[in-house]
């Protein structure tokens, strides 16, 4: 009895010391990227060093949250609800990741704002994802470098969104390390980028939230202006709703600011929140359950600013689906929480979701095709 007695206590021990040791790592491996952080602005434009403002043929604008190459139409994911923290094989990564490339490059869109990009995760088997857009975007392959062998994508920044340390949760299947990021993409030359560091819970949620941002872009106007593209995913999973006000709050004094010195201005990507009011209206399925689905706050946007949520009456598509369960039209909670906020001196000529049905990401891409009033 007494050695069966020294036993449990040593494992006890053993998982006391191991908790108190990951717990122990978690914090101390714990530390925000700095704020106003310059990014390094890589490849070679193809249609100039600036942006003709009185062009005649609208520009092209797409943002689609990649949700890291895992989310097939029947993937599910456990902080949604559902019962995946990694994707499904390597092998489905690269597959999907295959797939996302080749649409967004068919698009041939002026302009790109890629989120959820992964580039050294555990939860994607550490494909990474940067590399494989490049390669698409400039036709080289899987396994080329298109620095050496000199083929070059069009000018484009990577700003790291969250570099999130281990996380052993949930024990059957752990999350792991993530290293994610959001990718822009443009024709013209991008002159300068910066990354800011959004607000973010200081509790023990900001491990579950993880590290959050958005990249301001500057592209060069041939009027002597700057198109100021701003890339951002905001937080979803905060228990303190005062944060996502706090996020907001923040862009909004960027985007002043620079409408101010005359700039365009157009912030695109995940915002988080139902751009529609209350998308159920649309899409039928409530979102009552679903805490973190709250509506945009439309009476925050500053003057000067108008919101974007991309939609067609005649056909509506939302732009993103709760992964508690596989893709179901009649059953899942699906709402648009992607798109975008322009400045007055832009003119929105079409925007709208592309309908992809979820088969590659939890989120669909959405457009905006766009002129500048350059005489504003």
């Amino acid at each position: 009895m007494n050695k069966a007695l020294k036993l449990i206590l040593i494992l006890i021990l053993t998982l006391v010391i191991t908790l108190l040791g990951y717990v122990a790592y978690v914090f101390l491996s714990y530390d925000r990227i700095e704020d106003n952080l310059s990014l390094e602005v890589s490849g070679i434009a193809s249609k100039g060093n600036t942006i003709p403002v009185n062009r005649e043929e609208p520009f092209t604008l797409t943002s689609w949250n990649i949700g890291f190459a895992a989310y097939t139409d029947d993937y599910t994911f456990f902080m949604d609800g559902g019962e995946h923290s990694r994707a499904f094989s390597k092998e489905a990564v690269i597959e999907n990741m295959d797939a996302i490339s080749d649409t967004l490059t068919d698009m041939n869109s002026d302009f790109y704002l890629i989120q959820e990009v992964d580039i050294d995760s555990d939860r994607t088997y550490h494909v990474n994802q940067q590399d494989a857009l490049i390669n698409k975007f400039t036709g080289c392959a899987v396994d080329e470098d298109p620095v050496k062998s000199g083929k070059q994508p069009d000018s484009y920044t990577f700003g790291i969104n969250y570099d999130s340390p281990y996380l052993f949760y949930p024990l059957t299947e752990p999350h792991g390390k993530s290293v994610a990021g959001i990718m822009t993409l443009s024709d013209y030359t991008i002159s300068s980028a910066i990354r800011r560091s959004l607000p973010i819970q200081t509790d023990f949620a900001k491990f579950i939230d993880l590290d959050r941002c958005y990249v301001i872009n500057r592209i060069p106007t041939d009027d002597g202006k700057e198109l100021v593209l701003i890339n951002l995913h905001l937080s979803a999973y905060t228990t303190d709703p005062t944060i996502a006000n706090q996020q907001l709050e923040m862009l909004y004094e960027d985007i002043i600011s620079e409408r101010e010195k005359g700039n365009y201005v157009i912030c695109g990507g995940d915002f988080n929140k139902d751009l529609l009011g209350d998308s159920s209206k649309y899409f039928g399925i409530s979102g009552e359950d679903y805490s973190w689905a709250q509506s945009f706050p439309f009476n925050t946007l500053p003057k000067g600013f108008e919101l974007v949520a991309p939609f067609n009456e005649k056909k509506p598509v939302a732009s993103c689906r709760n992964a508690d369960k596989p893709w179901d039209p009649k059953t899942n909670f699906h709402l648009t929480i992607d798109g975008f906020i322009i400045s007055d001196n832009i003119e929105v000529i079409t925007s709208d979701v592309v309908d992809e049905d979820f088969e590659y990401s939890d989120h669909n891409p959405v457009q905006m095709e766009f002129l500048f009033k350059y005489n504003y």
